[in-house]
């Protein structure tokens, strides 16, 4: 089958797909992007991910997006794609222009989207755990946006990949906030700790819904600035809309708790498992989801 991608309100092959070179997107990273995951053809939290989208592009202030629209455009993208498991990537950028720092005073926004097929993270990664780095957070102070300004990211996500490490976790004065394409959560004493909702930490969709999940079963929940000497934490896992819910065994070479994936991280991976099912069979999950913190 044929790859076919959406852009601009056209379904067209990949090969055929044209961005102009001055796009803003090229030119200065003048976008924002979202990730949605599909399980058996269906969508994974859809409705959270636009509303993140359309809130990323009023920070940036990009013309206001119809997610509405879009949501479904997406789901043609997968559906012309003949996607089960899979991911829907969505890049909206202030669109082409002459090259100039200002806004364009009528901008065009170019709209992309690309859906291919992912698998879930593999069953013996889950049950062994992974290995992480910690590298400093040299970005800048607005990581609440889902922008494609990601040069930080790449190039400490290269250096846990050249280190042998699955995730670069970053660290800014002293404090773990979050990883190149995941957010952190801690156990400390049978409850959950991460990174409050703020401009240095992604406010992750699947962070919400593990907050859902710890409040469903009656973990407790701390959103606090983590230390990252990691001294007094029993556990540690990451979570992103690709990786799902990942234990992370060692740090920088140092075992996390045990060295193993612990009790608490194995209850919400059960329990995030339930939900892929739920969506596999076709229920939406978004009603789950609680609004972003003010």
């Amino acid at each position: 089958m044929a790859e076919i991608v959406y852009l601009n309100g056209r379904f067209v092959p990949y090969e055929e797909a044209r961005v102009p070179v001055e796009d803003r997107g090229n030119l200065f990273a003048d976008g924002v992007y979202e990730v949605i995951r599909f399980y058996g053809g269906h969508p994974f939290a859809m409705q959270a991910h636009m509303e993140r989208l359309a809130r990323s592009a009023r920070e940036i202030r990009l013309p206001e997006i119809d997610v509405a629209a879009l949501a479904e455009a997406g789901l043609e993208t997968v559906r012309k794609n003949g996607i089960g498991d899979g991911s829907l990537y969505v890049q909206v950028t202030r669109g082409p222009a002459p090259r100039s720092h200002a806004f364009p005073r009528e901008p065009k926004p170019t709209v992309f989207m690309i859906a291919r097929e992912l698998a879930r993270p593999s069953r013996s990664l889950v049950e062994q755990g992974v290995a992480c780095i910690t590298v400093p957070d040299i970005r800048w102070a607005r990581c609440d946006i889902k922008s494609i300004g990601l040069l930080p990211n790449v190039l400490a996500k290269q250096q846990a990949v050249e280190a042998g490490a699955f995730e670069a976790l970053f660290v800014r004065d002293g404090i773990l906030t979050e990883g190149t394409s995941s957010n952190v959560f801690a156990v400390k004493g049978g409850k959950l700790v991460t990174h409050p909702e703020d401009g240095h930490v992604l406010p992750g969709i699947t962070r919400r819904l593990i907050l859902a999940i710890a409040r469903e079963e009656g973990i407790g929940v701390e959103e606090e600035p983590l230390a990252a000497a990691l001294d007094a934490v029993d556990e540690l896992f990451i979570s992103s809309t690709n990786v799902e819910v990942m234990a992370v065994v060692s740090v920088d070479g140092r075992p996390v708790g045990d060295g193993r994936p612990g009790p608490v991280t194995r209850r919400i991976q059960a329990q995030y498992d339930r939900l892929v099912e739920r969506v596999r069979a076709g229920e939406s999950i978004d009603g789950l989801i609680a609004p972003r913190a003010s």
